[in-house]
C-alpha cells in the first residue's frame, strides 16, 4: 500500500471507528437520557456500520461476502433512524416500530433466501438501488423537521445553537446518501471520508456545546436572571406601535436590529420583551403585523392580485405569504378574500 493509500484508509477507517465510539456515547454516556439520543446512537451505529464495509471492500477487495451483506444492510437504517430522531427532537408521538421493524424483517429474509454470496447481481442491480431510494425518500420525509429552520435561514433569523446542530446531522446524512449514489462518477471511498469529514464537524459542534455547559436538546435560558424593569417594559410597550404607525415592516428586510434602532432599544432587551411579554418570536410579530395588513387589503381593494398584495404587505414571497396567512388566520388568501365579497 503506498503513502497515499495509507493516509486514505488511515483517514476513513479512522472515521467509522470514531462513529462507533460516539455511537456508544449518545446511547451511554448523554448528560441528559432522552429518547432522541438512542435514536441518533443507531444512526451513527448504522453508517458507521455501512461505512466500515466501504473502507475494507475499496481496499481489500476480496472481502468475505457475508461482511459485504451486513454492511449493505445496515444501509436500510439510516434513512429510519434519521427521520425518526429528528422527529422524537420535536416531541412528537411516533411508531418507532413501523418505521423499523418491516424494513429488519425485508433485508433479513432476503438475507437469508437471497444471501449475497450467491445473488451478487441481484443485489448489485436490484437491492442496492432499492436501498438507497428508500433512504433517499426518508431524507425528503425527513425535511418536514428542517423546514422551520430553513425559514429562519430565509427570514434572516438568528439560529439557536440546536438548530445548527439538526441541520448539520441532516445535510450529513443526504450528503453521504449522495457520495455514494454518485460513486460511480467520482470513487467508492469517498462516501467514507464525507462520513469522516462530517463526524469531526460533529465533534466540534459537541465540544462546542458542552464550553457553553448545555446539553446536547436543552438550550440554556436566554435571559434567565436579567428581568426588564417595569418603566422598561412600559416604555417598549408604548415604542411598539411605532412599527406599526410608520409601517416598517413593510420592508421585507426589515430586522431585529433595525427594529431596536428606530425603537432607541438594545436589541438584546427588544428581544427578550417579544419573547418573554409577547410570548413569540420577533420574526412571528412582524409577520403578524404583515397579515394584518394583507387582512385590510384584501377586504378592500379586489383589482389587484392576491400575490400582489402580499408583496405590499411586507412578505417577500408569495410561499411565504400564504404559508403565514394561512397558518394565523386559519384561511387562505382568496379564502379570506371571498368572505369578504359575499
Amino acid at each position: 500500500m503506498t503513502d497515499s493509500n495509507q493516509l486514505l484508509f488511515f483517514l476513513s477507517a479512522l472515521g467509522a471507528f470514531n462513529g462507533f465510539i460516539l455511537s456508544l456515547y449518545f446511547a451511554v454516556n448523554a448528560k441528559k437520557k432522552i429518547f432522541a439520543d438512542y435514536f441518533l446512537s443507531l444512526l451513527l451505529l448504522v453508517l458507521s456500520i455501512r461505512i466500515i464495509k466501504s473502507v475494507f471492500f475499496y481496499f481489500n477487495p476480496g472481502l468475505s461476502n457475508v461482511f459485504i451483506q451486513i454492511g449493505l444492510s445496515a444501509c436500510v437504517l439510516i434513512g429510519p433512524f434519521l427521520f425518526l430522531y429528528l422527529k422524537s427532537s420535536t416531541g412528537e408521538k411516533q411508531n418507532w416500530a413501523k418505521h423499523v421493524i418491516p424494513y429488519l424483517i425485508a433485508i433479513t429474509v432476503l438475507g437469508v433466501f437471497y444471501p449475497y454470496v450467491e445473488h451478487q447481481a441481484f443485489w448489485s442491480c436490484w437491492i442496492v438501488n432499492a436501498i438507497y431510494l428508500q433512504w433517499f425518500i426518508y431524507i425528503i420525509l425527513s425535511l418536514k423537521y428542517i423546514r422551520p429552520i430553513v425559514q429562519k435561514i430565509k427570514e434572516k433569523e438568528s439560529l439557536k445553537k440546536i438548530d445548527i446542530w439538526f441541520l448539520s446531522i441532516y445535510l450529513g446524512v443526504a450528503f453521504i446518501w449522495l457520495a455514494y449514489t454518485s460513486a460511480r462518477y467520482t470513487s467508492y471511498i469517498v462516501g467514507a471520508l464525507s462520513f469522516t469529514f462530517i463526524l469531526y464537524l460533529i465533534v466540534l459542534l459537541l465540544i462546542f456545546r458542552s464550553r457553553n455547559e448545555s446539553t446536547f436538546f436543552e438550550e440554556k435560558e436566554k435571559y434567565k436572571n436579567k428581568e426588564i424593569d417595569a418603566e422598561m417594559l412600559d416604555l417598549i410597550g408604548q415604542k411598539l406601535s411605532i412599527i406599526i404607525e410608520k409601517e416598517l415592516y413593510l420592508n421585507p428586510d426589515f430586522s431585529l436590529e433595525e427594529a431596536a434602532k428606530e425603537l432607541k432599544v438594545t436589541k438584546h432587551i427588544l428581544s427578550q420583551y417579544v419573547n418573554e411579554i409577547l410570548g413569540k418570536s420577533f420574526s412571528n410579530l412582524i409577520k403578524e403585523y404583515r397579515i394584518e395588513k394583507a387582512k385590510r387589503l384584501l377586504e378592500t381593494e379586489k383589482n389587484f392580485t392576491i400575490e400582489s398584495l402580499g408583496y405590499d404587505s411586507g412578505f417577500s414571497s408569495k410561499s411565504t405569504f400564504f404559508t403565514a396567512f394561512k397558518k394565523i388566520t386559519g384561511l387562505t388568501p382568496a379564502e379570506y378574500q371571498k368572505s369578504y365579497s359575499i
